[in-house]
């Protein structure tokens, strides 16, 4: 029977910290003491602690900052909650959901748009909107700040004779979002958005997808695809976020009362 190695010494750093961490002992934003304190509290090395430290900040624990240490990492910046009622109310302000949740937490939201332009449909966008794989279809890509934080990527896809000779498909904003423009009664859709449906997908981030979002080390994304569909189940849009994982904490609400059973 094989005998049961001892730990390494930063090994009991990693473990003690993180359960610091997990429990609250530690809270969000708290600094964790220097190098050298910790070197001395746990009679070690400081190289022993540097490595202690970098496997905390790979598992997305911590963070560390040039000049100033390392520090538990920040709780999310945005709680989504998703429900029709939310959605409603937000709608009736005539703020994006983004928007509006963002500003509800005190918090100063921004969208910056990228770009718009016609794309050749990925193939999963494609099969939530009922078209043929590689159908031409209008992406308006999108970045989401939160406090001068990019917090999220965003790319919407419209179908092309949804979005054809509308301002959907041009390279500016459109006030109160894309599904004011949708349901505007007056306006060239005039549809009703009825429901949405959410894929939701956690992972590493791509090089580009940290960079854009200046992700630490280690911090995970979630991609959330979400199709959209109006009153009569007709899809109007797919959305493809790439959310920030340390910024971002989602809440679903959905009623449980209503009897599906067939007679």
């Amino acid at each position: 029977m094989a005998e049961e190695r001892e730990p390494f010494p930063y090994e009991r750093i990693v473990d003690e910290l993180r359960a610091e961490i997990l429990t609250g002992r530690r809270t969000a934003g708290e600094r964790l003491p220097s190098e050298h304190e910790l070197a001395d509290h746990y009679s070690t090395s400081r190289p022993t602690v540097r490595r202690a430290v970098a496997r905390l900040k790979a598992e997305g624990l911590v963070v560390t900052s040039q000049g100033r240490g390392a520090f538990v990492r920040p709780e999310p910046h945005v709680r989504l909650l998703i429900t029709g009622s939310n959605y409603r109310k937000h709608r009736g302000l005539g703020l994006p959901g983004f928007n509006a949740q963002a500003l509800e937490q005190g918090q100063a939201p921004q969208q910056y748009l990228l770009e718009v332009a016609t794309v050749s449909a990925p193939a999963e966008v494609a099969i939530r909107l009922g078209i043929e794989d590689g159908s031409p279809v209008v992406v308006r890509r999108r970045v989401f700040l939160a406090d001068g934080e990019p917090v999220a990527l965003c790319d919407s896809y419209y179908p092309v004779e949804l979005a054809d000779g509308t301002p959907i498909g041009k390279a500016r904003k459109i006030r109160g979002g894309v599904h004011a423009l949708i349901e505007d009664p007056s306006g060239p859709i005039r549809r009703r958005i009825s429901r949405s449906i959410d894929d939701l997908v956690s992972r590493m981030p791509t090089p580009q997808e940290a960079g854009s979002l200046r992700l630490p080390q280690g911090v995970p994304v979630t991609r959330v695809l979400r199709t959209v569909l109006d009153s009569e189940d007709r899809p109007v849009e797919v959305q493809e976020t790439i959310a920030a994982a340390d910024r971002h904490e989602f809440r679903y609400e959905v009623a449980m009362d209503r009897d599906d059973r067939s007679t």
